[in-house]
């Protein structure tokens, strides 16, 4: 397992990509849009820069991280020489479906295929290809380079041997794998989304201004960032997506996104990736 495809070059694509070449893996990071992959190797090397300056690696660590990053703008290329693919595209069900039948067609045999979706069903998403022993979730926690966490979603179909190989690669990483079954939000979601949701509820029924609520949460309940400047930082489009998929997949209206957050999405306030959310960047 040396050679790994990361499918998209976003937040969560390029800190996949700079995780896994700086502990000596060789990374092809696909992305349809080159402007995508120019800007993703600017950030990882902005990111690497701060490493250095913590001290945590060196200017020749970086160097050789970036040099064993490969850009490609089409998947079949960034994908033939597989032994294993990361997906981190849009948090979207028919997105991840496609791309996935279209990754069994492109992938050796062996490679197995995993996605970094926060919710939506492994299990689904493996029935996409003809390799469903092979496909499991790997989520990974933002920033991907900084957080230690990964978690592990099996599906109905994923093999033991899968299971064994992702846990043995996330250790490589230096992360601390988890194992979770494939239920809707899995364990991070399920817990967090709800939180942030309330969290939505108590702005948008007046209890407190966004400040004071995240105030509370930090200094009442030791979070280092308090559940909407999170929900800004996570995105509040992703934040939507993920609850419509608990809502969707429990049937429960605990799990119903309060009003606020779609408008604020349908509005174009997505938090910091777009200037404005709970707080303006």
């Amino acid at each position: 397992m040396r050679h790994i495809s990361v499918i998209g070059s976003g937040t969560m694509g390029n800190g996949i990509a700079h995780t896994f070449a700086q502990f000596g893996f060789d990374v092809s990071l696909v992305d349809i849009n080159p402007d995508a992959l120019s800007k993703a190797l600017l950030t990882i090397a902005d990111n690497l820069d701060r490493q250095i300056k913590k001290g945590t690696i060196t200017d020749s660590d970086k160097l050789h991280t970036l040099g064993r990053i490969a850009t490609y703008s089409s998947v079949a290329d960034g994908v033939k020489a597989a032994d294993f693919v990361v997906e981190a595209a849009t948090e979207n069900e028919a997105v991840k479906l496609g791309l996935f039948a279209e990754l069994d067609r492109l992938c050796p045999a062996h490679t197995i295929l995993t996605s970094n979706t926060s919710s939506i069903s492994i299990t689904k998403i493996a029935s996409a290809t003809s390799r469903p022993d092979k496909v499991i979730g790997m989520h990974f926690m933002n920033p991907v380079p900084v957080m230690k966490l990964v978690e592990v979603i099996k599906g109905y179909a994923t093999s033991v041997d899968t299971i064994t190989t992702i846990i043995a690669l996330s250790k490589q990483l230096d992360k601390v794998p988890v194992e979770s079954n494939d239920y809707p939000g899995f364990v991070a979601n399920r817990i967090l989304m709800p939180m942030i949701n309330e969290a939505i509820y108590a702005l948008y029924e007046g209890v407190a201004d966004a400040e004071a609520i995240d105030t509370v949460m930090k200094l009442g309940m030791a979070h280092p960032m308090g559940p909407l400047q999170l929900a800004d930082f996570i995105g509040l489009d992703v934040c939507l997506s993920i609850l419509r998929v608990l809502h969707s997949g429990f049937g429960n209206p605990k799990y119903a996104p309060c009003p606020l957050l779609v408008n604020m999405v349908a509005a174009g306030k997505l938090g910091r990736k777009s200037g404005q959310g709970f707080y303006r960047y």
